[in-house]
């Protein structure tokens, strides 16, 4: 099984973040702060270490935060910070800078090259919105693409591990970042910008189809690749605009043949099966399949073929894991396999997932 992330933060990347503030300030206490970073880490799961570490580094620069955050800023350049040595340091920023919002702007900007700061970001967009989303605005004409991706990964509605901002969750705001950097060359900016409008899609579908419908209609270089991530929710949720934005008839298609390769399968081994599906018409089948058991539903890609009339037939062949991971519970029982064309449920077959060998 993979380390758990919580572990990366540890002597190692808090050693290096101490080489960089002692080499960007002399007098900065080094050993008092490693020690007191590393004093009861090893108890705490990955945030809570963050904001431990960040809290050592609090008690170690007791200066004015202005004086401080230079300090901060000045360490990226003195070790190779990284995504765990550096993350305490945009938490330092979150929390000692809030009350010094240009400064601590100037801070993360300097800081998300090494370590993105995009949960730095969010209580800033919190308590001064409309001045912090122009500084991100800014961001989003930097020459440099991790700015360009802080600014539209920082401004996310749903953004995975960070505090919620309710006025994030209304359309609108951020959609001018959202314009500016849809067509970026940095697909590293991209795939945020696909990541941020399926956050928005899950409350307000109806806004993102139009939004990608614009997409569509301005052309570009990277549009239709952009089009296909950030609708992946929608599609998965069989949204009938979404489907038509990307060729496919609502509800067409038909699967004439769905095969388990046994209908008992471990936990920690594959479920293999396959199936034989059948075109409507002419354009594109896409095919999702989904796991069921009493109180959830999850959906995973299976394929798209392009059929050129009625009657194409294509045959997919998928195997499913159900290997352990930390972050699902798998309870073994029944379990029932959906095979999804362009939106619709078009054939279930049942089997049972038994305790590991």
């Amino acid at each position: 099984m993979a380390q758990p992330l919580k572990d990366m933060i540890n002597i190692r990347s808090v050693s290096v973040l101490a080489d960089g503030l002692a080499g960007a300030w002399a007098p900065f206490p080094r050993d008092r702060f490693v020690g007191r970073a590393l004093d009861g880490l090893g108890g705490l799961e990955l945030k809570d270490r963050v904001r431990h570490v960040a809290a050592a580094l609090a008690n170690a620069l007791p200066l004015p935060y202005p004086q401080a955050a230079e300090i901060v800023r000045e360490s990226a350049s003195r070790a190779a910070l990284d995504m765990w040595s550096g993350w305490p340091a945009t938490d330092h920023t979150a929390v000692q800078g809030l009350d010094h919002l240009d400064s601590a702007m100037e801070t993360l900007a300097t800081l998300t090259p090494y370590s993105s700061g995009e949960f730095g970001v969010r209580p800033f967009l919190q308590v001064y919105r409309d001045d912090a989303l122009k500084i991100m605005y800014g961001w989003a004409e930097s020459p440099d693409e991790h700015l360009r991706r802080l600014a539209s990964e920082g401004s996310r509605p749903r953004l995975p591990w960070a505090t919620r901002v309710d006025w994030l969750m209304t359309p609108g705001p951020t959609l001018p970042l959202l314009d500016r950097l849809h067509d970026d060359p940095s697909e590293y900016v991209r795939r945020s910008v696909a990541n941020h409008v399926n956050d928005l899609a899950k409350d307000h579908p109806d806004v993102a189809v139009e939004l990608l419908a614009r997409w569509r209609a301005g052309g570009g270089s990277h549009v239709e690749k952009v089009l296909r991530h950030a609708a992946r929710g929608l599609l998965r949720a069989g949204h009938p605009e979404a489907l038509a934005l990307m060729g496919a008839k609502p509800g067409s298609g038909a699967v004439d043949v769905l095969a388990l390769e046994s209908d008992v399968v471990a936990v920690g081994e594959k479920l293999g099966f396959s199936i034989t599906v059948t075109a409507d018409g002419p354009g594109p089948l896409l095919l999702k399949y989904a796991i069921r058991r009493p109180g959830s539903r999850r959906v995973f890609h299976l394929g798209q073929r392009e059929a050129g009339g009625a009657g194409a037939r294509f045959t997919l062949r998928k195997s499913h894991s159900f290997r352990p991971v930390t972050t699902r519970d798998e309870p073994p029982g029944p379990r029932e396999l959906d095979v999804i064309v362009n939106g619709r449920v078009a054939a279930t077959s049942a089997f049972t997932l038994t305790p590991a060998p």
